[in-house]
């Protein structure tokens, strides 16, 4: 008999309020969708959607697949909505598993991407943002903690400052990893990785399609795949990113940026590599941080 995960503490930051969780109605064919942040979210909430509505363009996929953890809009609103919604729920989160509440009912999807290539992107995020993201994150009401502020010049030293105060200024990166892949055996969780998603795209999604039950209509698969391509989610970007991309100069396309992986290869020193992949092993263990780094389970 499997053992399924509890909840055992909240997480209060500028971004989360881990709490609605708890009020979540959980339905028997619900999809979690879950990352650290940046490391695939909005491409497999893409493609989510795309095997649920079977190709169509035009899906409003921030909107349908909002992030519940998110402390704005207030939960009372996002639970409303989630609530109305009558097709197939496909949910995002960035909390680790035991902050928030596990259904053996749901479908959990988590994507995995090397730290580094997180980083990087998520430096591209932050020095985007524009004054209303700051204010909404904040100067709403319900923040606990420290304010977010305006990220460094220096990428290599915002790379420093997430590897010493682990995930500053967002929030930790190894339990995240490291909740996640300790239940990888559940039969309701499936492990993606970035990596492979770039290099097998149409078996990944059929992987997808398996896991959540689904069968393929062979006659709409290219439609699937070019709608779930790079080029035309950078296209459409503002249907895939929260509020359209009105919290980062340069629009929805800034948020969806490059993609690609390995840009900090020719920034982070030996020593950086060094240490990165050292704390890599010792958080999570060889395996775990074999997978995270290539996405080899083996």
């Amino acid at each position: 008999m499997n053992a399924y995960p509890k909840k055992t503490r909240e997480m209060h930051s500028h971004h989360f309020d881990s709490t609605i969780w708890n009020d979540v109605a959980f339905r028997d064919d619900d999809i979690i969708i879950s990352t650290y942040a940046k490391s695939g979210t909005t491409w497999v909430q893409q493609i989510v959607s795309q095997l649920i509505f079977n190709g169509q363009t035009g899906l409003p996929v921030a909107e349908m697949s909002p992030w519940l953890d998110l402390r704005v809009p207030p939960k009372h609103i996002k639970l409303a909505e989630i609530e109305k919604q009558t097709h197939r729920r496909f949910l995002k989160t960035h909390l680790p598993v035991d902050a928030l509440i596990f259904s053996p009912k749901a479908r959990y999807i988590y994507i995995g991407r090397d730290g580094r290539d997180v980083v990087w992107s998520m430096y591209n995020h932050h020095a985007n943002a524009n004054q209303a993201w700051y204010e909404a994150l904040n100067d709403t009401p319900g923040r606990v903690g420290p304010p977010i502020e305006r990220p460094p010049e220096s990428i290599r030293q915002y790379f420093q400052d997430w590897m010493d105060r682990d995930g500053h200024p967002f929030w930790p990166f190894w339990e995240n990893i490291r909740s996640w892949w300790e239940i990888r055996a559940l039969p309701n969780v499936l492990l993606l990785h970035f990596e492979n998603l770039k290099q097998d795209m149409p078996g990944e999604i059929r992987r997808i399609a398996a896991f959540l039950g689904m069968t393929i209509d062979e006659s709409k698969w290219p439609d699937i795949l070019d709608h779930c391509s790079f080029d035309y989610m950078k296209a459409n970007a503002t249907a895939s990113v929260p509020l359209g991309g009105a919290f980062w100069d340069g629009g929805a396309q800034t948020f969806i940026n490059k993609g690609v992986n390995g840009r900090w290869r020719d920034v982070l020193s030996a020593d950086d590599n060094g240490a990165y992949e050292k704390r890599a092993v010792a958080e999570l263990g060889p395996d775990c941080a074999r997978w995270l780094n290539s996405g080899a389970l083996r």
